[in-house]
């Protein structure tokens, strides 16, 4: 198959396969059949009319720029197979399942039973007869079709690990009626800190798929993910980011977001920071939250009183500051308008007072 962004485009893409095709939406989420993402066509006519159709959709808050057009295939029979890691035996598990062309998520919940797990040992790999005897779990009357699954999924296995993904899966994994096994739908996440082994991914990066304010933050070094709260949280540590939302949850209130600001005090960081937090209008307060260990507590209230001077700020500020110089960046902050604070408990109920 091959991607189409204009109608066109699909019609072309369709007369070069031949026969009848899929058109499927390009975005980052499931549940696509469902919202209409996925249609039958059976002339480059009807494609191009199929495409217009999806492009422009809004499938769960991602609007459609892009179709993938593929040759239809004859389904007799749909599976899944999974590779996703395991933290409890922190390894790589294979699930799979009878139960393929449907969310996986849906026949966990329904029917765990349906659903077969396999820990795979590093050392060794996905093993022929581990490969086989989940193959034939799925096929216990057909073994052809069973060592066809046992292949796909020692295929997915190495191309699980040579990428560094979290989560692999096809779905569904199908056979036609003569037998013959096919992948026809995947999804792959990559695990975002091991980019740096993977120059070439950068390429691959939809900018139109990802939020806004999440793709500034990258840009800037920052941290970021955006939540549905009105406070914003400014934190330095990601251990010390969960806590603070946790805490802003057990006081009643909704974090805006996790910012881990990193433990630097440069005043164009905080800007950045600031910046981002501040375009989600749902803010009605923010909350500075650092840990001076290397990093001194007097640098950071420079920093962020440098900062909030750059900026035309309309909601109230409170900073707690604690560790290295934490007196000194106090004295600081009583001659502005940001709001001290001594404890986390303190920060938080100030912030979710004045938001």
């Amino acid at each position: 198959g091959d991607v189409a962004t204009t109608p066109s485009d699909a019609r072309r893409i369709a007369e070069t396969i031949g026969g009848p095709v899929v058109v499927k939406a390009q975005v980052h989420t499931g549940g696509r059949g469902k919202a209409g993402g996925v249609k039958l066509a059976q002339t480059p006519d009807e494609a191009a009319a199929r495409a217009a159709d999806i492009l422009g959709l809004d499938i769960k808050g991602h609007i459609v720029r892009k179709v993938l057009v593929t040759p239809a295939g004859d389904i007799a029979s749909e599976y899944y197979i999974g590779m996703l890691i395991d933290r409890n035996t922190k390894r790589v598990l294979l699930m799979a399942s009878a139960e393929g062309g449907v969310e996986i998520e849906q026949v966990a919940k329904d029917t765990p039973e349906l659903i077969f797990k396999q820990a795979i040992d590093p050392r060794y790999g996905l093993l022929d007869h581990e490969a086989l005897g989940m193959g034939m779990k799925l096929c216990p009357d057909d073994i052809k079709k069973a060592r066809q699954l046992a292949a796909a999924m020692q295929k997915l296995y190495r191309a699980f690990v040579a990428a560094d993904a979290s989560l692999a899966e096809i779905n569904p994994f199908i056979f036609t009626p003569a037998g013959e096994g096919h992948a026809i739908d995947a999804k792959v996440n990559l695990d975002d800190n091991a980019l740096f082994r993977h120059p070439g991914y950068e390429a691959l990066r939809d900018l139109y798929a990802e939020d806004p304010s999440e793709r500034a933050a990258r840009e800037a070094g920052l941290s970021f993910d955006k939540l549905e709260g009105n406070v914003g949280c400014l934190v330095n540590g990601a251990g010390l980011a969960m806590a603070t939302m946790d805490l802003v949850k057990y006081y009643g209130g909704q974090p805006a977001n996790f910012l881990d600001i990193g433990g630097s005090s440069n005043p164009e960081k905080v800007v950045n920071a600031l910046r981002i937090i501040l375009e989600d209008k749902e803010v009605k307060a923010i909350l500075f939250n650092i840990f001076g260990g290397i990093t001194r507590c007097d640098d950071v209230a420079k920093g962020i009183i440098a900062a909030t001077e750059r900026m035309n700020i309309k909601v109230p500020i409170v900073v707690r500051l604690t560790g290295t110089n934490e007196a000194e960046a106090r004295e600081l902050l009583a001659s502005t308008d940001l709001v001290g604070a001594a404890t986390m408990d303190e920060a938080v109920q100030k912030a979710l007072e004045l938001a």
